[in-house]
């Protein structure tokens, strides 16, 4: 066990954060139902979970929820600009979570609390860009041998640990947790689209409407991003490198064409592609002065940041809350948000709790799932059982008032049947 049960910022904001928490949990009635059954029916007793997150209201109703089941909870940050303190503040004060997370921390600090969460030795994890999963896979892998299973929430991390499967590295089971229909359809999409310009407009107060705004990837964030920026009024071009998704962003409506002429004209450049260096300093040469960059991808690589430094003849750090302007020549300068870390969680309070409800009450069923089947599960990356997709979209939909029509006897038959033709 670690020799502290917490390290937070100041358990004085714990006030504040708790009133964020439940304030959180009004908006997720799917995950308050789930936490409901596991305090009744204890399906996590005894369990030891680690969790490597980003520590906001949303996660805190999450871990409660886990807790509810008679897990043992140990929660880090995944990145280190999304805690909020006195949502982390909280968890330790009023709900007895071991939290290790501080608003900022240094990359040093940022391990030493991944390695705090495995000093608990957990049996099941939970990951947020595979940070604590890598650490178990490099540094402690003595400890991987106590790993049930672990869940994944980030397409960055399932990105990662596919490779990991791949090429036999994976030394225990991974649950796709965000590859499930309930999470990316929504959280991705409609989540990231909506907080992602939501962390701009806080951190530059500026009018999207007649804006440039360059989204690099068309997956599920980037549609989300591309949707709600051209529903501000922005005028969207779209960058990508697979054809499929390209093609989908043309019939969508969407300018496609390469970085290299987008670069020219962009005012807004938001990046969610999980990938390296996608605006590069080939890009940053062609920007106009005040053009506007930031990520949305779970780590802060996609803009070459030191390739920018290396532009700039000077640095002004904090000319507004969470903006940093990079001046390349008298006339002209490059705003980067966020110190190319997630915009949303960094500028912004992440995604809203109604579309985390669906993904953190998969979380948990996955969790669940994964605890009554022990050490059955094969070394694999597993995608989320379908009966946890339907039983969270049939909550979701309950908690919003909405029905649906059911199959009538002769319609299932007909499905599933072969003799019936033209």
């Amino acid at each position: 066990m670690p020799k502290k049960s917490y390290d937070v910022t100041d358990l004085r904001l714990a006030p504040a954060g708790k009133k964020r928490i439940l304030w959180a949990d009004r908006d997720m009635p799917v995950l308050a139902l789930v936490r409901e059954r596991f305090a009744k029916t204890k399906p996590l007793r005894g369990l030891r979970m680690g969790c490597c997150m980003h520590v906001t209201s949303e996660t805190a109703n999450l871990m409660r929820t886990l807790k509810a089941g008679g897990a043992q909870v140990a929660l880090c940050a995944s990145n280190p600009l999304s805690t909020q303190d006195d949502t982390a503040a909280s968890m330790v004060k009023d709900f007895g979570i071991s939290v290790y997370a501080r608003r900022g921390e240094s990359v040093k600090v940022f391990y030493d609390h991944v390695n705090a969460v495995i000093d608990t030795k957990p049996q099941i994890t939970m990951d947020d860009g595979a940070d604590l999963v890598n650490t178990l896979h490099t540094k402690r892998l003595k400890d991987a041998a106590n790993i049930i299973a672990s869940m994944e929430e980030t397409t960055t991390g399932v990105i990662r640990l596919r490779a990991m499967a791949a090429s036999g590295l994976l030394k225990f089971p991974v649950i796709a947790v965000n590859d499930a229909d309930t999470k990316h359809l929504f959280d991705n999409r409609y989540g990231t689209g909506q907080s992602t310009l939501d962390g701009v407009v806080r951190a530059t107060d500026m009018l999207l409407a007649g804006k440039h705004v360059v989204v690099a990837g068309y997956g599920w964030c980037g549609r989300g991003v591309a949707m709600r920026a051209r529903g501000a009024g922005a005028i969207v071009t779209i960058t990508e490198v697979n054809p499929l998704k390209a093609l989908e962003a043309v019939m969508d409506g969407f300018d496609v064409r390469p970085m290299s002429e987008a670069a020219a004209f962009g005012e807004v450049f938001i990046t969610v592609t999980g990938n390296k260096h996608v605006l590069r300093a080939e890009h940053f040469r062609k920007m106009r002065t005040g053009a506007v960059v930031c990520n949305s991808g779970h780590f802060d690589v996609e803009i070459d940041i030191p390739a920018l430094r290396k532009l700039a003849r000077q640095v002004v750090r904090g000319v507004r809350q969470h903006v940093d302007e990079y001046v390349i020549s008298r006339n002209k300068s490059i705003h980067l948000l966020a110190d190319g870390r997630l915009v949303n969680l960094s500028a912004a309070t992440g995604h809203p709790a109604s579309v985390m409800d669906m993904s953190f009450a998969t979380q948990g069923l996955a969790a669940e799932w994964a605890h009554r089947r022990g050490r059955k599960l094969a070394v694999a990356v597993h995608e989320v059982p379908k009966s946890i997709e339907d039983t969270v979209a049939k909550l979701k939909l309950q908690a919003m008032n909405v029905s649906i029509d059911r199959l009538t006897k002769e319609q299932a038959v007909y499905l599933a049947s072969s003799g019936e033709g033209t």
